[in-house]
This record gives C-alpha cells, sequence and structure tokens, in this order.
C-alpha cells in the first residue's frame, strides 16, 4: 500500500465543547497520535498534522470550523494535499452505536449527522472509510443535540474511550490496506469491560 492517507476526526472547536460527546471524533484523533506537532492551517480551516502512522505517511487532520461545516474542511485538506475518498477515513460519533461499540464502514448514506451530511455537501464522491463511534441515543429525537453536545457520565466515557482503543488496534492493518481484516477483527473484539 502506498501514498499517503488522511484521517479526519470531527468535533467541534473550543474548550467549552472537549468533553462533549459529539468531539469522539477528536478524542480518536488524540488517542491515535499523542506526539502533538497538530498546526493550525487557517486555509484549510483544520489543525493538520503529517506524520508516519503505522509505516504509512498519513495526513491527520481535526477541523477548526464547528461540525455542520466540516466539509468545507475536508474538502480544502483533500484538495490541498491531493488526496482522493480512496485515501480516507472519518471518525466521528454515532448515535445508533452503543458506547464501548465501534464500527468500520465503507461508503453508505450520513445517517443525519450534521458533519457527515455537510461532508456529502462538499464531496463528489461519499464511498470513503467511516470509524462511527458509538455514543448511544437519549430515546428521543427532540433530546439528541443537548445530547451529544453534553458531557457522558464517567462509565459511558470509559466505555467510548475503549471503542476507541479498539480502533486503534486495527488501523495498522487498515492502512497496510487490509480493510475487510481490520473490519471483522474491530467488529468481533473484546467486549467492553463491565464496571
Amino acid at each position: 500500500m502506498s501514498g499517503t492517507f488522511l484521517i479526519v476526526g470531527l468535533g467541534n472547536p473550543g474548550s467549552n465543547y472537549i468533553q462533549t460527546r459529539h468531539n469522539a471524533g477528536f478524542w480518536f484523533m488524540d488517542s491515535l497520535y499523542r506526539g502533538g506537532g497538530f498546526r493550525t492551517q487557517s486555509k484549510l480551516s483544520a489543525e493538520v498534522c503529517r506524520t508516519r502512522l503505522f509505516d504509512r505517511e498519513c495526513i491527520l487532520v481535526k477541523p477548526t470550523v464547528f461540525m455542520n461545516h466540516s466539509g468545507q474542511a475536508v474538502r480544502a485538506v483533500m484538495d490541498y494535499y491531493r488526496i482522493g475518498t480512496e485515501d480516507m477515513l472519518v471518525a466521528y460519533d454515532e448515535l445508533d452505536l452503543p458506547p464501548g461499540t465501534a464500527r468500520l464502514k465503507q461508503g453508505g448514506g450520513h445517517g443525519g449527522h450534521n458533519g457527515m451530511r455537510d461532508i456529502f455537501r462538499h464531496l463528489d464522491n461519499t464511498d470513503f472509510l467511516r470509524l462511527r463511534i458509538g455514543i448511544g441515543h437519549p430515546g428521543f429525537k427532540d433530546a439528541v443535540t443537548g445530547y451529544v453536545l453534553s458531557r457522558a457520565p464517567a462509565d459511558q466515557e470509559q466505555l467510548i474511550m475503549h471503542a476507541i482503543g479498539d480502533a486503534i488496534a486495527v488501523m495498522p492493518d487498515l492502512l497496510a490496506g487490509r480493510v475487510s481484516k481490520a473490519t471483522k477483527d474491530l467488529h468481533t473484539g473484546k467486549e467492553p469491560p463491565v464496571n
């Protein structure tokens, strides 16, 4: 497998949102790469880090625009680095998965996620890899906004971080082009710890 791979984590910028469920994509990025090196590139509307992960050149991205404008940053980064959707993974929070669960998916719809919806608006091809990080659902549609923009209880937050760890464990295979193996291993991984 050759060529630069783009990994985008979705979230909202600013200290008010750091610990909110909607920032699970940022949590993934911060756990995936702890070496610092992210630099704000205002023309790309993102914090960007170019590094080598598991023997592959990678561009790591955290948009600096709010979630519902994520597509603006993703499009700008893709154009600047000349990376296509075939070499891109987007990580984000998923209401339809319980905390402690992470799933890889190739293509599909945006599932009502505002960040993904905006990415769809900016891209011609939406057949890219997604890492869906489960945060659970509040049970009522009209409660979703408050739910995703609030902090999870400690036990749920621990489960979300466990799922992020499971996802990072399959990244060597994913970046080597063994996407089916990475997907299978993530989906059949160990059960999250029970407190």
